[in-house]
């Protein structure tokens, strides 16, 4: 509540944002949104009913009920697998902030008006930890070869097989065969492919610098 009421009122300073509603749980925050169809859910990663991960349900629930709303999630937890799960159908239109960027109302704002014209934020520290993992699995996106790396830009659109191979005119096979080259270059062969998919786009995302980073 404390951190709800704070960040009310930071918002609140902030001449070109206008705090529509304030909600505590996930059934009252999905109930806010369909009633004011704001630009921008700000919300943290866990809330009631069960304090797990609210915020990402929420995140993909608006997703297909409200595609054109952003979301940025706040949490706590310097853990990649929440912002690959915030991630997992698309980067345009997300953001993922550590709660401790609250403390600097530039930073939050920033976040929220990248996310509004559907860019994506990701925490720098998040960023740090998720390439850290890239250099530990030695897999450069450079290694891919360019037809690999047109597929891994098109997934990154969160584009499907189908969609990518219409994209690049290639065949459904052509197409899976290059994304499972990507995944094993990348470090990604024992995972699901879902997980494998996402993890790939958040690295090449860093590495074209295309994931925005509020300032440290």
């Amino acid at each position: 509540m404390l951190v709800r009421e704070g960040v009310r009122t930071l918002i609140s300073l902030e001449d070109d944002l206008e705090l529509v509603g304030v909600s505590a749980d996930l059934d009252g925050l999905l109930k806010l949104v369909d009633a004011e169809v704001p630009d921008v859910v700000l919300t943290d990663i866990r809330m009631p009913p069960t304090g797990t991960d609210e915020g990402v349900r929420a995140a993909r629930q608006l997703r297909e009920s409200h595609p054109g709303i952003g979301v940025v999630v706040l949490s706590h937890y310097l853990e990649p697998s929440y912002a690959l799960a915030l991630f997992a159908d698309g980067a345009h239109g997300r953001g993922y902030l550590l709660k401790e960027r609250v403390s600097d109302i530039g930073q939050l704002a920033t976040a929220i008006r990248e996310v509004a014209r559907g860019g994506s934020v990701v925490d720098p520290k998040v960023v740090d930890a998720l390439m850290a993992a890239r250099l530990a699995a030695r897999s450069p996106v450079a290694s891919l070869t360019p037809r690999e790396r047109e597929t891994l830009a098109e997934m990154a659109q969160g584009k499907n097989n189908a969609a990518i191979a219409e994209s690049l005119v290639l065949s459904d096979r052509a197409v899976e065969k290059h994304i499972n080259a990507v995944f094993t270059k990348l470090g990604l062969g024992a995972e699901l492919d879902v997980h494998r998919r996402v993890k790939a786009v958040l690295v090449f995302l860093a590495d074209q610098g295309r994931l925005g980073e509020p300032t440290p």
